[in-house]
């Protein structure tokens, strides 16, 4: 029996409505935004606070702070390919118990690169530090070294100009173990504490049940795709994730678009009730951008050479139509006032202006500010 199939237009349809990007979610939590996209890239948390915002109807900025900060339904953490990001409360002993079964890798040379019993008891101090505190980044080295000792504070990792301590290697390790996420700021210093204090009774899950678990939450975010887009989302070797595949068996099955082959979760093979319609304004690193694959789709043409760089998506904030994306934006702050620069790839119709000065709209208030736009290239370069 051949593979059931399904076109790129449908492709793009079914992801963009999962997203909440066809119709943003009237009932949806800032949590179910998260979930739905797999976690939200968070190493600038207003791109995070937009890309969830954007997923729900009538949300702003103050919604997703006060999941976060208050009601904790939301954590700020390292997530997929160790970046800052922020997950379900809900979900995260799954996203524990997946990042820490990942293949290890340590890039450290030798007497930097901790041993593996050195890890452990860097992250332990870490656990301990942070059980019912929030502590700047010196304050939980001062912690660590404390109860470890001097060689885990020796200051000989090169990192920005500087040298950092030898405990900085193992933060995401610590996270990716459950003992560490961020708190809020303190001033202009960020702080870590446990997330445990926010999901007290985190039950440890068996790693590979939690990895199947991760499979099945990616595919539904982000098939059709296959093992090698799955282990370039997660930053794992490739050979590892078509082996992990492979033990999902019936899980999950093979669907044919348009001459390429790739996987959904099992029966999950019909098309999007509607098409992929509307245009919206992705920020830095929005997660739709960063795993939806393959590239030569979702950045067809022009768009390939002008929001890529090479095969990372995300190092602009894009112009999103009808799920491909179309163009590439900017957005300068200054107080309330937000000037929005918006390059697109293609002409766009009176129609499409027509949405494009609604998202715009949409976007100064998400973000609380007023916002102006300017139709024209965009001068400056990724990550400004």
């Amino acid at each position: 029996m051949s593979d059931p199939k399904l076109t790129w237009t449908q492709v793009h349809a079914r992801r963009s409505a999962r997203h909440g990007l066809t119709v943003p979610q009237p009932s949806a939590r800032p949590a179910d935004a998260a979930r739905a996209m797999c976690g939200a890239h968070a190493q600038v948390l207003s791109a995070a606070e937009l890309s969830i915002g954007l997923r729900l109807d009538g949300a702003t900025r103050a919604d997703v702070r006060a999941a976060l900060w208050e009601k904790h339904e939301l954590v700020k953490t390292f997530g997929p390919r160790g970046t800052v990001h922020l997950l379900a409360t809900e979900d995260l002993p799954v996203w524990i118990a997946a990042l820490s079964a990942l293949p290890a890798a340590n890039p450290f040379p030798d007497g930097i690169r901790f041993t593996a019993a050195e890890t452990d008891a860097v992250v332990a101090a870490i656990g301990d530090a942070l059980a019912d505190a929030e502590l700047t980044t010196d304050e939980l080295g001062d912690e660590v070294v404390a109860r470890t000792g001097p060689w885990a504070g020796e200051r000989t990792m090169p990192a920005f100009g500087d040298m950092w301590p030898r405990w900085r290697q193992v933060i995401s390790a610590a996270a990716h173990r459950g003992v560490l996420c961020f708190g809020p700021n303190r001033g202009r210093k960020i702080t870590y504490t446990s997330p445990r204090r926010y999901l007290p009774d985190v039950a440890p899950l068996d790693g590979q049940d939690a990895l199947a678990q991760l499979v099945r939450w990616y595919l539904t975010s982000y098939g059709p795709a296959t093992p090698h887009h799955f282990a370039q989302w997660i930053n794992a070797p490739r050979g590892w994730a078509t082996t992990l595949f492979g033990t999902l068996g019936d899980e999950v099955e093979r669907v044919d678009v348009e001459g390429t082959e790739g996987w959904v979760v099992a029966g999950d093979t019909a098309p999007a009730d509607e098409p992929p319609g509307g245009l919206r304004l992705l920020p830095y690193f929005d997660a739709y951008q960063v795993g939806c694959h393959p590239r030569d789709q979702v950045f067809p043409g022009p768009a390939r050479e002008r929001a890529l760089a090479g095969s990372q998506a995300g190092n602009y904030p894009v112009l999103l139509i009808d799920g491909v994306v179309a163009g590439v934006w900017h957005l300068r702050r200054s107080g309330r006032r937000l000037a929005i620069t918006v390059e697109p790839l293609r002409p766009l119709t009176a129609q499409r202006l027509g949405e494009l000065d609604g998202e715009v709209a949409r976007v100064g208030a998400i973000l609380e500010g007023t916002p102006t736009l300017t139709v024209g290239p965009v001068a400056v370069g990724p990550h400004a």
